[in-house]
């Protein structure tokens, strides 16, 4: 049986990163929906921007309904009715979501798209709950964190593809360009998404997958005892901080990009695209590099895919470039900065918390470039963030629900509940912008940088004192 537990569990695991698909396809299609809703409804700028709050706020509000049933029922929700059951009923909640879409394009109305797109995102929050510490049960603990990498890179392929197909499904067209559209056209798109939803909750029901995983339930005693809520585990309340601070990181540095590029470097609206869409893509080379481990034990095997990885995710941002007619000549020097991150990957070695602390320290590298450079090397400096980006969450993640037992969903949902970090730092950016100009910003980011270098370096003397060590459970895995 123990090679059972050493392998990564695929069977279970390729209809969950199916969700993780969703998430990605819907939440990057958002930033279709803002520019259609705009002219459709007449809106300003900072309206429009109801669809980002709406959708984000609405994982904040999930994860506090998800503590409020479980306080009522003076047990954990998911704890109660099961993993898969979980994630099933999140699905079906999205569904529910997608259905508001067909009302709100008959009658016009902004307010129930918002409503339908919040609804979708409240599914979403449960699905996150449960997925996250899911993908890190489904085999050793020790490529747990690589699991969730590898979730993380499907998560954005369908941010990659998500916004191409929207837009193909709205205006018949690739081109996001022409907004000639009536609102009734997104009805269709989201009522199949709605349909995909269902289909899903019905494949993972009849699937394979664990209600209660055993590497979640295994310390039931150890927890029982002693602590009566996640909150009372510090690697769970500062990994909170840590994940409002990375996402808000992740998210500003991509959305003040084409401020900067317009205003410092000159760049026409229409040629910041691909550069946008390089950051993102940088998140996914980063993430299919650092998933490497949950493939293979072979040391060879993934040293090779180690290199083969992160240039075969360039090349798929490379060939989606190539069919939307971008000169790809600017984009190929991009490559050697790809061996900063191999080195980076090999050098942490599969520990959370090394990878944690090197890619933060490499993150504030790139920023201070960014901000002391000019010109196309300012913008690879920045773009270079959503390399060193790409591994963080699941490397905070995995530190922050470690030893948590019980109290993993628990903690799981204080966790996705931070996530409107996105939405405050890249408010805060765009405010400290106004009074010391847009690229010194960028001074934010390296501050969100500073606290996750300082989180890794915490949490592995917390964890240690409660027995968890990484490095022993890598080299003593098997």
């Amino acid at each position: 049986m123990t090679s059972e537990n050493s392998q990564t569990k695929w069977g279970q695991f390729i209809p969950l990163v199916i969700v993780f698909f969703f998430w990605g396809f819907v939440a990057a299609s958002n930033d279709i929906l803002i520019p259609v809703f705009k002219k459709a409804f007449d809106l300003t700028q900072g309206q429009s921007q109801f669809v980002s709050i709406a959708f984000y706020i609405s994982y904040t509000v999930g994860s506090l309904i998800y503590m409020g049933v479980s306080l009522l029922m003076k047990q954990d929700l998911v704890n109660k009715i099961g993993y898969k059951n979980g994630l099933a009923l999140g699905l079906i909640i999205s569904a529910l979501g997608t259905l508001l879409f067909y009302p709100a394009a008959n009658t016009g109305s902004y307010t129930l798209m918002l409503a339908g797109l919040f609804t979708v995102g409240l599914g979403f929050s449960l699905q996150q709950t449960v997925a996250n510490p899911l993908a890190i049960a489904l085999g050793p603990i020790k490529t747990g964190s690589q699991r969730l990498t590898l979730a993380g890179g499907i998560n954005n392929f369908g941010t990659t593809i998500g916004p191409l197909i929207v837009s193909f499904a709205i205006f018949g067209a690739t081109s996001t360009g022409s907004t000639d559209m009536s609102i009734e056209s997104v009805k269709i798109p989201y009522l199949i998404l709605g349909l995909a939803f269902v289909l899903v909750a019905v494949l993972l029901k009849f699937s394979s997958l664990p209600e209660h995983p055993e590497t979640i339930v295994e310390s039931l005693e150890d927890a029982a005892s002693s602590k009566s809520s996640a909150l009372q585990y510090p690697q769970l309340v500062m990994g909170m901080i840590a994940i409002f601070l990375y996402v808000g990181v992740e998210v500003s540095t991509a959305s003040n990009l084409p401020a900067y590029m317009e205003s410092k470097l000159g760049f026409a609206i229409g040629e910041i695209a691909p550069y946008i869409s390089l950051y993102w893509a940088s998140l996914m080379i980063g993430r299919w590099t650092g998933a490497v481990e949950a493939f293979t034990d072979n040391m060879t095997t993934q040293k090779v895919l180690r290199f083969l990885a992160p240039y075969l995710a360039f090349g798929v941002f490379l060939l989606v470039n190539a069919i939307a007619k971008h000169d790809l000549t600017p984009f190929y020097v991009y490559g050697l900065i790809i061996l900063v991150l191999i080195a980076a990957d090999m050098a942490s070695k599969g520990n959370p918390a090394r990878m944690l602390l090197i890619f933060s320290a490499l993150g504030i590298v790139a920023l201070f470039t960014g901000m002391a450079t000019t010109g196309i090397v300012s913008v690879y400096a920045f773009t270079s963030v959503g390399l060193f980006c790409s591994t963080l969450w699941p490397c905070i993640f995995t530190l922050a629900v470690s030893g948590l037992g019980k109290h993993t969903s628990q903690g799981s949902s204080f966790l996705i509940m931070m996530i409107f970090g996105g939405g405050i730092i890249s408010w805060l950016q765009g405010f400290v912008s106004d009074s010391i100009g847009i690229q010194n910003s960028y001074i934010v980011g390296v501050l969100c940088f500073a606290y996750l270098a300082f989180y890794a370096w915490k949490v592995s003397g917390i964890l240690r004192n409660q027995g968890i060590d990484f490095d022993k459970k890598i080299s003593g895995g098997h």
